[in-house]
This record gives C-alpha cells, sequence and structure tokens, in this order.
C-alpha cells in the first residue's frame, strides 16, 4: 500500500486507514484482531479511532491488541477527543482529560496523531491551539490536527499554530455522496499545507452497493446503533449515484466497493482515507482497492455526476 506525507509533515501514513467506530460493539476483539492483521499486512499503518467509540471500548480493544498482536512502532496511532458526555467540549481541561485517559486505555506513552473532534463554539480558538501545542511539547502527541471543522476554522487553527508545533492534518467526511469538502476546505488544507484525511470514503458503506435493492439484516442501516447514520444516504439521489458506480465497476471488472475507494483515496491534497469494516471479509473487499487506479475517462464520468453544489 503506498505511503503518504500528511500534509507538509514528515510523517508519512497509508493511502488507507483503518477505522474502529464499531469495535468494541458490532465488532469483537477476535474480529478486530483479525482485521488488524489484514490491515498490517496489506501495508496499512494508520489505525484511527476516537475517545467515544463505544465508550472508550474501542480504545480496550487497540490497548490489547497493542500488547498482545503487534508492535506499538507499526501502527501509526491517530485519536480524537473533545465530546464529553454527549456534548462538545474542546477545553484545555477536557481536551487534556480525555488524552490522558485515551493513552492510558490503549496502554501508550503517546499518540502519533491527536485531532479535536469538532468545532466548540463555548471554547476560544486560541485555547484550543494552545491545547494542541500543549500536548505536543508534552511528548504525549507528535502531531495534531482537527475533525469536521470548516475551511475558516482550518484556517485560524493553521494560522495560530504556524510558527510552532503546525497543524498536521484535518479530517472530514469525504466520499461520492459527500464532495462538500471541495468547496472550500480542500483548497484551504493545500494552500495551508495540511493534509486532508477522509472519513466514510464508502458513503458509509452506501457505496457498496449493499443497499440497491433491500436493507441486509446484517448491515449497519439494519443496526439500532447506526441506522441513523446510514439513513441520510438512503435516497433517490444515491441510488442514482450507486447505479453509475456499478456501471463504471462493470466496466473495468471491479467491485463497486473498491471503485468508491480509489476515487475518494486519489483525490488531489488527500493524504489517506479511513475504512471502517464491521467484518474482516467487508476490510478485504475495501482493500483490494489497493491496485486499482481509475481511468481518466471513468473519474471525470463519476465526478460529473456527483458534482458538489458550489463547484457547479
Amino acid at each position: 500500500m503506498e505511503l503518504r506525507r500528511l500534509g507538509r509533515t514528515g510523517l508519512r501514513v497509508s493511502a488507507v486507514g483503518l477505522g474502529t467506530m464499531t469495535w468494541g460493539r458490532d465488532t469483537d476483539e477476535h474480529e478486530a484482531a483479525e482485521q488488524l492483521r489484514i490491515f498490517l499486512d496489506a501495508g496499512g499503518s494508520l489505525v484511527d479511532t476516537a475517545a467515544t467509540y463505544s465508550d472508550g471500548g474501542a480504545l480496550d480493544i487497540i490497548g490489547g491488541l497493542l500488547q498482545n498482536e503487534v508492535h506499538r512502532d507499526d501502527v501509526v496511532l491517530s485519536a480524537r477527543s473533545g465530546v464529553v458526555d454527549g456534548r462538545l467540549d474542546a477545553s484545555r481541561r477536557a481536551l487534556l482529560s480525555s488524552l490522558e485517559e485515551t493513552l492510558r486505555r490503549l496502554g501508550t506513552d503517546h499518540l502519533d496523531v491527536w485531532l479535536v473532534q469538532a468545532p466548540d463554539p463555548g471554547t476560544p480558538v486560541p485555547e484550543v491551539a494552545d491545547t494542541l501545542a500543549h500536548a505536543v511539547s508534552s511528548g504525549k502527541v507528535r502531531y495534531v490536527g482537527l475533525a469536521n471543522h470548516a475551511a475558516w476554522q482550518v484556517a485560524q487553527v493553521a494560522t495560530l499554530l504556524e510558527h510552532g508545533v503546525g497543524l498536521a492534518c484535518a479530517q472530514t467526511e469525504y466520499s461520492l455522496l459527500n464532495r462538500s469538502a471541495e468547496v472550500e476546505l480542500m483548497d484551504a488544507a493545500q494552500a495551508l499545507g495540511v493534509g486532508v484525511v477522509g472519513w466514510s470514503p464508502l458513503g458509509r458503506g452506501v457505496l457498496s452497493a449493499k443497499y440497491r435493492h433491500s436493507v441486509p439484516a446484517d448491515s449497519r442501516a439494519a443496526s439500532p446503533h447506526l441506522r441513523g447514520f446510514v439513513e441520510p444516504y438512503l435516497t433517490a439521489y444515491a441510488r442514482s449515484v450507486v447505479e453509475a458506480l456499478a456501471t463504471a465497476a462493470d466496466g473495468l471488472s471491479r467491485a463497486p466497493v473498491e471503485v468508491a475507494l480509489a476515487w475518494a483515496r486519489d483525490a488531489p491534497v488527500v493524504s489517506s482515507v479511513v475504512v471502517g469494516a464491521r467484518t474482516p471479509a467487508q476490510l478485504r473487499g475495501a482493500l483490494a482497492a489497493a491496485d486499482l487506479d481509475l481511468p481518466d475517462e471513468i473519474r471525470d464520468a463519476l465526478d460529473d455526476i456527483t458534482q458538489p453544489a458550489g463547484r457547479r
């Protein structure tokens, strides 16, 4: 798997990252261990998690795997903080407390990448930036970033950090079904030297084409925990995109999931895309895209069909 620089930093991450949102809830520790082995065997390195995943259960599973299955240096650990008891809290107190708890549960003394989960209107931006800088200077974090922030917010924090630790990345949802990052965020990231990490490059699973005719009983849309996460993309527009994707995949003799992943992975400014698979089989299907280089005519056709409103 290709390794790419995270923005202008010297850190290299795998072009596809391993998401852990379902770990500890829909994915047990044995399936998680198999996923991690598959991912590392494929050349992957970036493992993405958050303090809120399964109420910390995902952190516990990763911590166990780092103790018993893989060496800490084999993975680039990325984690997010900034949500406390279901509410946004990016105060210095909340962020640093979450960082300490995250490190404790992971059983490691540092994170490779630490991100603020979402913008908190109740915390001054300079306080957030200062907290990120402090985390790096303390040695508990190597690089910092923002998740789910608007372009102007990324620019604001990047400016505050530019003469110090720097802002390494901006994590955002990005797929054929959600190209809103292209309207402003990607241009800002490119100008600022910030790497873009796309989450849900498979459109919350919808671009796998599993929902073309029905909702499978074992799918995210059928899960009481994740139904609300998937439903926004179970629309007539999404179905039209999936049909176009399936047609493109048929023409390339590949699976829709591979084409969707390759499209997001190879977009300009993208350092990595994070795939969250519930099962090892789903992960293998996504990783099969490693050797797929989309022909220009296929990419152009998919671009035209899914052009974001701000770019039309």
